[in-house]
């Protein structure tokens, strides 16, 4: 899943589309790169982030899906807001992908009422604009696993109940989303705990500041230097059963992921 941010302010490439034909030669690019899935995000969710009016945030996505919809491929769109959901589901988008998993008013009937779109679930302890400033406590039996596993759960239920089919849905556990890097890897070096709900999991390991932490560099290096160790990560959560990666990099984790299926498919 190639991501394309259509937004002035998110954490990694924010800004760098000067115009919407800037968006759709990188969108395209992407794809060419070896992208399955484009993942249009028009409104920044990082730590610190503000939220943006609906209105603004369809201005950014309708040029960009528009022709995105044209070549024959899933797109996602990340988002969380219900008439943004209910627009570009309109206009022929193919999945949603909500950090807030649907919590919003009429998130759950912009979903239900569609009928066969994707839906991407994601737990985030908190809101963005406070969620680092004070980490999920996860204190439970089981730790942060459980307190993710558990939540999930409940709202794939709430999916199901509403006569969304199970095999619509996909999660995500929120890498970054109100966590400790110790949160973060725990959550990676567990992932086989989710593989049981029998939903597929989406991983979203890309640039994030656990990554810089790990490998001692400064918050202040750019976070397109965390490449190497975004595409380490990537493979390690293809390793341990994700079959969906949500990457910056698509050249290099797909390259990445190629060695590791040449591996697996000739010694194991």
């Amino acid at each position: 899943m190639g991501i394309v941010n259509l937004t002035p302010d998110s954490f990694s490439d924010g800004g760098q589309h000067k115009n919407d034909a800037d968006a759709i030669r990188f969108a395209e690019n992407l794809l060419k790169q070896g992208a399955d899935i484009l993942d249009l995000g028009a409104e920044s969710t990082r730590p610190g982030s503000s939220p943006v009016p609906a209105g603004e945030e369809l201005a950014r996505l309708a040029p960009v899906l528009r022709e995105a919809i044209k070549w024959n491929v899933p797109i996602s769109i990340d988002t969380y807001k219900p008439i943004v959901m209910q627009t570009a589901l309109d206009m022929g988008a193919d999945i949603i992908n909500d950090v807030w998993a649907l919590r919003h008013e009429g998130a759950v009937n912009a979903i239900a009422k569609h009928k066969t779109c994707g839906v991407c679930i994601m737990h985030m302890s908190g809101e963005p604009a406070t969620m680092q400033l004070a980490p999920m406590q996860a204190d439970r039996v089981g730790g942060v696993v459980v307190v993710v596993k558990d939540f999930l759960s409940e709202r794939s239920q709430l999916l199901v109940k509403n006569k969304v089919a199970k095999n619509r849905i996909v999660w995500d556990v929120g890498i970054g989303f109100g966590k400790t890097p110790e949160q973060n890897f725990e959550l990676l070096a567990k992932q086989s705990a989710f593989l049981s709900s029998g939903y597929p999991l989406l991983c979203a390991w890309s640039r994030k500041s656990s990554l810089g932490k790990i490998i001692g560099m400064d918050k202040d290096v750019p976070a397109s230097e965390r490449m190497v160790a975004s595409v380490v990560a990537a493979v390690l959560a293809v390793e341990r059963g994700a079959r969906l990666v949500r990457v910056h990099d698509v050249l290099d984790t797909r390259q990445a992921l190629q060695v590791w299926a040449a591996t697996k498919k000739q010694f194991d």
